[in-house]
């Protein structure tokens, strides 16, 4: 039996020929994101993963990101377009590499420096590939309390670090000069120009197969895609506005002073508004971030709702959300205010979109989650080596809220910081000798009770064998992880220190400024646990039994709060089925 095909039409894109060039974009990226971790000197970088890269259009328009932290997607694009405003189309050359870490362009905190190379095909600049990055250490105060930019290291304008494929001495020399370390900083350099190298070969390959025009039909199919998934989507959630609102602790300088968060929602028809204007305003501590993270919070929310699984992560994808962010607020920040902790805010606004949310996509909705990186930064003299080490904690796993169908993951980054990772135990240890981990533990009775119960926080415990200085930034330590349609609040996070001779001394919030420890001092961090979903009294009793036999419910709380009756018997746990059927009433 003989097949024919009908010729495709001049000026459209075959869908086989669309669908490879869609996956290629995707490889594309993955390779850059494996060459970058592989690559990188700092532990931030390749245990971690605090980084992402990107291709973008010759707008600076997003066409595929490797996945990694959901809230560098913006950006990333936004600091392209502020480079092509800055130099003009005529000013960008092949083999030019262009950095900034301007935290006002990218919405973060200066130690996030963007690497970004155009991709010229026939002497045309059609493309970007881009890498943004967390470097350990950019200069600044050593303290963690900072209330202005300057205080916090080394600002970089928009440059070209490469001019024509010609390394600026002069440049990275200053870059040099300002860092402590250097050799590390160098060697992330190194890596994150390589990365954008790759995506710059990779890229120029696939348009010598394909040329140019395609290409750009490609992404414009792509984008066209994507939209349309997203907006059939908000076309099931019911017209109307929806509100919802929080409050953070304080802003690490006003102690004990709440700073509110409030989001409203809008949906017409197959678009929606998602309004951040009575988000606080921007305040004298170190919490704010630009308005490229409000944002980027926003669309996070917006991602996770309509397409989460519409890759690559595209600009199309974000086409039905506006969003409404007046300047100067707490996540649209001006200069010179303080940005060193620009990211706990932004994902409590997230959290905040699928609150506002809950009752209109029940089926889609997420109770709150930990919400905070749980870093402790210490520093001090390292005591075999007698030189100063930087220890930057490194993300600490949380909670997750439950959902309509699942419980809530448990031990997981938070949603700002998406696919890092927990540095291994064994990695800190051997990086920094001076430090002993004696605990890393799941936190018992942490998740929020209901019929689908919030995944746990975890806790982890370091003792010191030398004097230090300790920095902690945790916020969420008063306002806990709701639950949603029923289901009850989490624990909150929690910082403790335990001194040498055993005393336990609880901290009044989540943030210390070089609080000194002594050699046999420990720190303790606990993160929250994820809101439940559902009356708790409605979870299936073999699940609690499950959960108590696990060890993450007790059998204090299985009886009080989940109303279950698990007694201890010679083989382990079991359901006393006429008592749970008396407490049920």
């Amino acid at each position: 039996m003989s097949t024919s095909t009908l010729p495709t039409p001049p000026g459209t894109l075959d869908p086989i020929s669309a669908e490879i060039i869609r996956a290629g974009f995707v490889s594309i990226t993955d390779e850059m994101k494996t060459n970058l971790m592989r690559t990188a000197y700092n532990l931030i970088i390749y245990e971690a993963q605090d980084f992402t890269v990107g291709l973008f259009d010759a707008n600076g328009d997003t066409v595929s990101v490797g996945l990694g932290l959901p809230m560098f997607v913006g950006g990333l694009s936004r600091a392209i377009k502020a480079k092509l405003a800055h130099f003009g189309r005529d000013g960008i050359e092949p083999g030019d590499i262009l950095l900034t870490n301007d935290a006002y362009i990218m919405g973060s905190h200066l130690n996030h420096m963007i690497f970004t190379m155009p991709i010229f095909h026939d002497g045309e600049l059609v493309a970007f590939a881009a890498s943004m990055a967390h470097w350990a250490d950019v200069g600044g105060v050593l303290g963690g309390t900072t209330q202005d930019i300057y205080s916090e290291g080394l600002q970089l304008p928009i440059v070209k670090v490469f001019k024509r494929g010609v390394q600026d001495d002069e440049i990275t020399r200053i870059i040099q000069t300002n860092v402590r370390f250097a050799d590390l900083a160098m060697g992330d350099f190194r890596a994150q120009v390589a990365a954008i190298r790759t995506g710059e070969a990779r890229m120029t390959a696939l348009l010598d197969r394909y040329g140019s025009e395609v290409i750009r039909q490609a992404i414009s199919e792509l984008f066209t895609r994507s939209e349309n998934l997203a907006r059939r989507a908000v076309e099931q959630i019911p017209d109307g506005a929806y509100t919802a609102s929080t409050e953070m602790d304080d802003d690490g300088v006003n102690k004990g002073m709440p700073i509110p968060i409030k989001v409203t929602v809008r949906v017409h028809g197959d678009s929606m508004t998602i309004d951040l204007s009575e988000v606080a305003p921007q305040v004298a501590g170190y919490f704010n971030s630009g308005e490229t993270a409000g944002i980027s919070a926003a669309q996070v929310a917006f991602k996770f709702l309509t397409s989460p699984t519409d890759y690559p992560v595209n600009a199309g994808s974000f086409a039905p959300v506006e969003v409404v962010l007046p300047e100067g607020t707490v996540v649209s920040a001006t200069k010179p205010s303080a940005m060193r902790w620009w990211m706990t805010f932004p994902m409590t606004v997230v959290d905040c979109v699928f609150k506002a949310l809950a009752d209109a996509m029940p089926e889609r909705s997420i109770a709150g989650h930990h919400a905070d990186l749980a870093v402790g930064s210490l520093y001090g003299t390292d005591r075999e080596t007698g030189r100063l080490f930087l220890f930057f904690g490194g993300a600490q796993g949380g909670g997750w809220g439950a959902t309509a169908d699942k419980d809530g993951e448990s031990a997981t980054i938070c949603i700002n910081d998406g696919d890092t990772h927990n540095t291994p135990v064994e990695s800190n240890e051997i990086k920094y000798p001076s430090l002993l981990f004696e605990r890393y533990a799941l936190r018992q009775d942490s998740g929020g009770p209901g019929r689908n119960r919030g995944g746990l926080g975890t806790a982890v415990e370091i003792r010191t064998l030398t004097d230090i200085k300790l920095n902690c930034f945790m916020d969420r330590t008063v306002q806990a992880p709701w639950g949603i349609a029923g289901g009850g609040d989490a624990l909150a996070n929690r910082l403790s220190v335990r001194r040498a001779d055993g005393e336990f001394v609880p901290q009044a919030t989540g943030k210390v400024d070089s609080h000194p420890l002594s050699a046999g001092d420990a720190y303790r961090i606990e993160t929250g646990g994820g809101g439940g979903y559902g009356p708790a009294s409605e979870r299936a009793p073999e699940a609690v039994l499950a959960d108590v036999s696990a060890g993450y419910v007790s059998l204090a709380e299985a009886r009080s709060t989940y109303r279950v009756a698990v007694v201890e018997t010679a083989d382990g746990f079991a359901v006393d089925l006429d008592e749970t059927r008396s407490l049920r009433g």
